[in-house]
């Protein structure tokens, strides 16, 4: 499962790849002029990272991280 940013603004994983995480779990935080997002694991999975690195600028929609099957 492909996990996208939330809205444009600086990346900032808080996962490790080939960790593995638990339905809730923070993934990453999205954040723009103030406003922070985290982005939460929607269920249980394996990260691979690899779309971009950490303090990265991205646009809303675009892919952070995949969720693999644990």
């Amino acid at each position: 499962m492909d996990i996208h940013a939330p809205f444009a603004g600086i990346v900032r994983f808080a996962v490790e790849d080939g960790q593995t995480v638990a339905t809730g779990d923070r993934l990453a935080v999205v954040e723009a002029t103030k406003l922070e997002s985290p982005v939460n694991a929607p269920g249980p999975g394996v990260v691979h990272r690899g779309a971009v690195e950490d303090f990265t600028h991205v646009d809303g929609g675009d892919r952070l991280l995949e969720l693999g099957e644990a």
